[in-house]
């Protein structure tokens, strides 16, 4: 059986609980204990979430475990002198430590991502860079494993990285109704939903290009759509989105082909299309500008998963 120490601490996210449904799955799917999984705090006893009500946990003193998990919280989680010091000491005794969202910020405090690659999710990730430079912080992935250290983004990523965890792991997410799974090189966030307005205009114009990306979307199309002018609506975009309509669009465009192709049902050809791109080349040069990285990388990585 694989012992694994989930730790929590005051203030953490109910959220970060979803992690566990994947050994749980993975428990019943086996149809026995694969994963043992003991709610852990330095001293043991009730502790209260960030929502007010308190879990019951087991001291984490003088324990060992095969994987060791820490929470992640809403804000950046206050690490005690104890629980610092029994992340060092468990470093050399346990096969994996990872953590969710904020919770890098645990295990950087403590040392353990110093050389290392790491991420958490992007709001600290820069934050972290700053006051923590001996660690390569990647603000845009879903997870990172490097040795022993494995590290999330968002408290959604912790799925992500709870199923890399996982030998069945298809099966697992199958159960639970997600993808099987998130590479872990995946942006953190979204150009559709980070992409906003404050007037009523701009933000009628970027939803008709969200409903009409398969069409040209010249900037009189965006402008008669908001019922400004050319000139109008394009230096009202700029105010409020701080890019060109063109290049909101491009960016429109290639995180709608991305999830597309993430969801591994088209083909190049027919996401070119969709998005407007017009062929596959086009679509090429826009993703290499995009993400640093051509259509095909981001396919092989979602074959792969799927196999």
């Amino acid at each position: 059986m694989h012992k694994i120490g989930f730790i929590i601490y005051p203030g953490f996210s109910p959220m970060n609980f979803a992690v566990t449904s994947v050994f749980e799955i993975t428990n019943w799917k086996a149809g026995s204990g694969v994963y043992q999984v003991t709610l852990l705090s330095e001293r043991g006893g009730p502790v209260a979430t960030s929502l007010g009500y308190e879990i019951q946990t087991s001291s984490f003193k003088r324990r060992t475990f095969d994987t060791l998990i820490i929470a992640g919280s809403i804000a950046a989680p206050a690490a005690t002198p104890g629980l610092l010091s029994y992340l060092r000491s468990a470093v050399d005794r346990t096969a994996r430590i990872a953590s969710v969202c904020t919770g890098a910020l645990v295990l950087a405090e403590a040392g353990l991502l110093d050389g290392r690659r790491a991420t958490t999710h992007w709001q600290f990730a820069r934050n972290m860079q700053r006051r923590y430079a001996k660690i390569a912080v990647e603000e845009d992935r879903i997870f990172i494993i490097d040795g022993p250290i494995w590290t999330s983004a968002g408290m959604s990523a912790g799925l992500d990285l709870a199923l890399a965890l996982v030998e069945i792991a298809r099966a697992v997410a199958k159960i639970l109704v997600v993808y099987h799974r998130r590479a872990g090189g995946q942006s953190q966030y979204s150009t559709l939903l980070d992409l906003d307005a404050t007037s009523d205009r701009v933000q009628t114009a970027l939803t008709y290009a969200k409903e009409h990306l398969s069409k040209p979307l010249a900037v009189n199309d965006l402008a008669n759509a908001a019922f400004l002018s050319p000139r109008q609506f394009s230096r009202l975009f700029r105010e409020e989105t701080g890019r060109s309509p063109a290049k909101a669009i491009e960016q429109l465009r290639v995180e709608s082909a991305r999830l597309m192709m993430e969801a591994g049902r088209f083909s190049a050809e027919e996401i070119a299309r969709k998005n407007g791109f017009g062929n596959r080349e086009r679509m090429r040069r826009s993703f290499v500008r995009a993400f640093g990285q051509p259509p095909q990388a981001i396919q092989r990585t979602v074959s792969a998963l799927v196999q």
